[in-house]
């Protein structure tokens, strides 16, 4: 059963609320900058739960937070749960940056530095390290970088140590535990809990959760819809071997009768004349 979380008990790692404060470019971008060790003058987009799917037949794919500056790029997901393949879905995100950028005008020469970076309150790899970045490098000359100028890091939130970074630290830490230790982390905590007192905003939630159940409720009769016409399928198949067994009926009758194609009748027909041992 559909049971979306509490709006009371939202924190700044839940995608609606994570979103909700990394509209505030202060917020946004003192993320970027303790996750990257670089400081940024301004950012020149912050968008929310971004849509890109650049032609109709293809799969598209939705970003927690994309922000870019002038020259880069950032894809910032929020990750609460370990997920299967993430190296796969780092690599689609990546193809899905670069087809936007050139779909918007862009030649290759003018494709901007790219970040995916997942946010992890648990080790994504289970390596025990606090952070990931994975590179490309040539197999005979391993010294030497393939760069592209793509970058995938992953953080650990449950395994930082402070003595790393006191304020990487200390906002990793507020991912894990929700406990600001930090100007940076109170602020983003208040922030989170302004939010709640916000009626515009609860109503927004409440709305993203009843669209989520809508989807979900239409996947789940979908899906039993699907598993009854292949019961009935199943139940026609057997039928058909029955009527082959009995050999009463011609292959022509048999297809008619159960409304099954003629050459899978016929395809039956030989599975029973040469049974796979």
């Amino acid at each position: 059963m559909y049971t979306p979380k509490p709006f009371e008990k939202l924190t700044f790692t839940d995608d609606f609320m994570f979103g909700k404060v990394m509209k505030d470019e202060k917020i946004c971008k003192g993320v970027v900058e303790r996750l990257l060790h670089i400081k940024i003058d301004h950012l020149e987009l912050i968008t929310l739960q971004k849509d890109i799917s650049p032609y109709y037949e293809t799969r598209g794919v939705r970003y927690d937070v994309y922000v870019k500056d002038s020259d880069k790029v950032y894809e910032i997901e929020m990750q609460n749960q370990r997920y299967t393949e993430i190296e796969k879905r780092t690599r689609y995100y990546q193809s899905m940056l670069d087809v936007d950028m050139l779909a918007k005008g862009a030649n290759i020469k003018e494709l901007k530095e790219s970040f995916i970076i997942f946010i992890c309150k648990t080790d994504p790899f289970k390596l025990g390290e606090p952070c990931y970045e994975t590179k490309t490098v040539f197999k005979n000359h391993p010294e030497k970088i393939f760069d592209d100028k793509t970058r995938r890091i992953f953080y650990n939130a449950s395994a930082y140590e402070k003595e790393n970074d006191p304020e990487l630290y200390a906002f990793l830490h507020f991912v894990s535990t929700n406990i600001p230790e930090d100007d940076f982390t109170g602020k983003i905590f208040s922030l989170v809990e302004k939010n709640k007192q916000d009626e515009k905003f609860r109503s927004e939630y409440m709305r993203c959760n009843l669209h989520d159940y809508d989807i979900m409720e239409e996947g789940k009769e979908q899906g039993i819809a699907i598993g009854e016409k292949r019961g009935e399928e199943r139940a026609k198949l057997e039928a058909a071997r029955n009527m082959l067994i009995k050999n009463k009926l011609t292959l022509e009758e048999i297809a008619d009768y159960i409304d099954l194609p003629l050459e899978t009748v016929q395809q039956l027909a030989e599975e029973l004349k040469n049974p796979v041992e």
